[in-house]
């Protein structure tokens, strides 16, 4: 079988549970799995982790298509102007360019998967990282 010329070799990737390129933010926490030259910037995956009662980034919107899976809890999703509450297993979509968001409104921790398409999402995480750690509690 013939590799595939535009992407090039690349290894396979195997992470345990937590493992992946760690960006704690006080009450928000991601943990990015593969994105840059992991997946030829195709893609990013990773996976966020909010503390009880904890905002998001706030409204935006961004070229990239935005894909959440719920993994644990119940996550607040703003797609366009209207909120839905997501539970473990809940799939949401925000196309690129339609505006965002996401929080934690219950008591409990809660996680999503999230992959962005195309990738390279993570050299914008420095400096989110730096904005989101500053979040306080709903």
């Amino acid at each position: 079988m013939a590799e595939p010329t535009s992407l090039g070799r690349r290894d396979g990737i195997v992470l345990a549970a937590g493992e992946g390129r760690a960006y704690p933010m006080g009450r928000l926490a991601a943990v990015f799995k593969a994105d840059g030259a992991e997946s030829a910037g195709l893609y990013s995956i990773s996976e966020w982790w909010l503390e009880p009662r904890t905002p998001g980034p706030g409204a935006h919107s961004h070229p990239e298509d935005d894909v959440f899976y719920v993994i644990e809890g119940t996550v607040s999703f703003l797609v366009g102007d209207s909120w839905v509450d997501a539970a473990k297993g809940a799939f949401v979509l925000a196309p690129g360019g339609v505006t965002h968001d996401f929080e934690n409104r219950s008591e409990a921790r809660a996680g999503f998967v999230n992959i962005s398409v195309p990738g390279d999402f993570e050299p914008r995480m420095p400096d989110i990282a730096t904005s989101l750690s500053q979040i306080g509690p709903m």
